[in-house]
This record gives structure tokens, C-alpha cells and sequence, in this order.
């Protein structure tokens, strides 16, 4: 999240990010000169490595993470305690004594803010991923599928119930949502040959294998457990995956409820972690935009959309962090925009 106060708006940069410690500087000089001509008021950087420092010991843990970086000179900004329900320009908790229990690598981080008299909450999210490319072609959409939006369901259930007074919230993070697989293997196989090699002794699928037809029996797609290797693998990227938009069908079901920029870049995930490599994806996934930011359509409301077409191509961005460079299997995904704000 970036900020700076404009024409009486506040423009917002949301960033999404699954970065490892190898991917940090990546990270810092791809934003950096993403948002060379931005004052930047505020930055929030979402990731989920996150260091914990106990008694004993310091250890590191793929959990939900979230940093929040505010200018000095912004001070019309505050944090809402949700302990003692009141706004604060900063809350501080300190926690050095040994967690009492294994912190779980999904879930989701809510966090609420008063900027320039706007309340607006931001939520960081993980949700579940697809263990198994087999399981995942087994149905439309795959089992995968529904428990993610059993969680996500969950997750905004919670964040808009009367706990609280509810306000315009941005969802944020690594949804893992995923390609309709069956739908997309069937895309991709439909001028070839598909055999499935089973287990002697379970009878359980243990492959997928699809040939051309001609004599040459050219093996054209290849999908294990943990293996999804497409012949033509530039097609992912062609027109930054334009053709796959239509396999990209899990927010569909919370329409009513949220609702998302349109995507005109690549699928973020799996990209290859080699650095000589940083279009490539790895063939271990069906490539998807696992990476998303959602937001209410109150929060859809607060943002200043620009009447010019072209003005508003500057005025709200979404996009990746970094396409040609190598950040990691998730290339971070960031939303820019003009946020309207109450009287300062």
C-alpha cells in the first residue's frame, strides 16, 4: 500500500506479494522503480515469510505477514485496536514468549485504518491449494475449488458480520485460485490422444499422458501428482493468458459481494526460480493468477475512476511487480488508485 495525498484524494497502492528471502531485493528494486515519479506517503508490503523471535530461539515460518511503512509527514492516518475498539495512530503488542501453539499457513489477517477520516479495512489472505493436479482434473470445479470458497465464504462472513460496524474492505493475498483444470486439459488435449496410466495395485491414476495423433505420438501434455508439462508452454504467456481468462471462474461466485479490476496480466504462479528464466513457468502447476486483490463494493465506490480512458489507465492500475525479473515462484501483484477521502 502506497498513499499520497492528491486533490484531496489519497492514491492507494496495494501490494500482494509471496516472496522468499532470496526475493527481497528483487522486490525492492522492482518497486522502486515502479513508483519512481510517486510520493509515497505510506507502503504496505503483504508476505507470508515471516521471522518469529521467541525466548529461545529465532525461527522462520511460511506464515500470514503483513508490514506497514507510514511517512512522517502523513499524519492523518490510524490504526483501529480491535481489543479495546478505538483508533490509535499506532498500536503496539509485543509478543517475545514462545507460541503455545503451531501457527497455521493459511488463514487471513484483518487489519482496519482511519485515512484522512475514511475508515477502510485491509485484510491479507492464504487460502488452500491445490495438492494434486490429478485430484483437480477430476471434476468441474474440482473439490479444490469448493473449499476454497467455503473459506473465502467464511472469511468475508466474518469480516462483514456485527462484531464490528462493517466498512469498505480490500482483500488481498494468495487466494490460489485456480484454472477450471478439467475444462483446461480438455482444451488443451483435444487433437491429441489421452491415455491414463493407474497403479498396479491401487488402480488409482497415477498419470496422464496426451500424444499427437499422427505417427509421430509427440507427447504434448504430461500431468502427475505434481507435474503438469504442456509442449507449448509460451501459450500461458500469449497475450498475457487472455485465453485462459474464461477457465478463471472462482470469483465468479462472491459477484454479488466483491468484485476485482480487470486482469491484463499473465497468470501469477508457478514462475521459475530460475533467474536466467524470469518468464518461464515451472511445469509443476497449471499456470493461474493465484494472486489477487479483491475489494467490496463499498471500497469500489471510494476509488476515484477517471471519466478520460486514458487518464484513468494511470489513474488505477493493476499489475504484476517485476515481470521480467525473476521474483520467485508468485510474481507480486500490486493495485494503484486514487482513494476518496472524507475532509482532512
Amino acid at each position: 500500500l502506497f498513499t499520497e495525498a492528491v486533490r484531496g484524494d489519497t492514491s492507494i497502492l496495494l501490494n500482494e506479494d509471496n516472496f522468499g528471502t532470496e526475493d527481497k531485493r528483487s522486490l525492492q528494486g522492482e518497486i522502486s522503480h515502479a513508483l519512481a515519479d510517486v510520493r509515497v506517503h505510506v507502503c504496505v508490503c503483504v508476505c507470508v515469510c515471516v521471522c518469529i523471535i521467541s525466548d529461545v530461539s529465532v525461527f522462520f515460518l511460511q506464515a500470514l505477514g503483513s508490514m506497514y511503512f507510514i511517512h512522517k509527514t502523513l499524519k492523518n492516518i490510524y490504526q483501529y485496536d480491535f481489543n479495546d475498539t478505538a483508533h490509535h495512530f499506532l498500536v503496539i503488542h509485543s509478543y517475545l514468549s514462545s507460541l503455545q501453539f503451531k501457527w497455521s499457513r493459511k488463514g487471513f489477517m484483518r487489519t482496519r485504518w482511519l485515512i484522512h477520516n475514511q475508515g477502510v479495512d485491509l485484510v491479507n489472505i492464504h487460502l488452500f491449494h491445490d495438492a494434486s493436479n490429478l485430484i483437480a482434473c477430476n471434476s468441474s470445479p474440482s473439490v479444490y475449488s469448493g473449499n476454497r470458497k467455503n473459506a473465502l465464504r467464511y472469511v468475508i462472513n466474518r469480516i462483514s458480520d456485527s462484531r464490528f460496524t462493517a466498512l469498505p474492505f480490500f482483500l488481498f493475498g494468495d487466494f490460489n485460485f485456480r484454472l477450471d483444470t478439467l475444462s483446461v486439459v480438455e482444451h488443451l488435449s483435444i487433437e491429441t490422444e489421452m491415455q491414463t496410466v493407474k497403479k498396479d495395485s491401487t488402480n488409482e491414476v497415477e498419470k496422464i499422458i496426451c500424444e499427437e495423433k499422427d505417427s509421430t505420438h509427440q507427447l504434448v501434455l504430461h500431468i502427475e501428482e505434481k507435474l503438469f508439462e504442456y509442449l507449448h508452454e509460451a501459450f500461458f504467456r500469449e497475450d498475457n493468458g487472455k485465453a485462459l481468462l474464461k477457465y478463471d471462474k472462482e470469483v465468479q461466485a462472491f459477484c454479488d459481494i466483491i468484485r476485482e479490476v480487470d486482469i491484463t496480466f499473465p497468470p501469477s504462479y508457478p514462475y521459475s526460480e530460475d533467474h536466467n528464466q524470469p518468464t518461464r513457468y515451472m511445469n509443476t502447476r497449471c499456470p493461474a493468477w493465484c494472486d489477487r486483490i479483491l475489494m467490496s463494493h463499498t471500497a469500489d465506490d471510494l476509488i476515484h475512476w477517471s471519466d478520460d480512458d486514458e487518464e484513468e489507465e494511470k489513474s488505477v492500475v493493476y499489475n504484476t511487480v517485476g515481470p521480467n525479473v525473476c521474483m520467485g515462484d508468485h510474481k507480486p501483484v500490486f493495485l494503484f488508485f486514487q482513494l476518496k477521502t472524507n475532509n482532512h
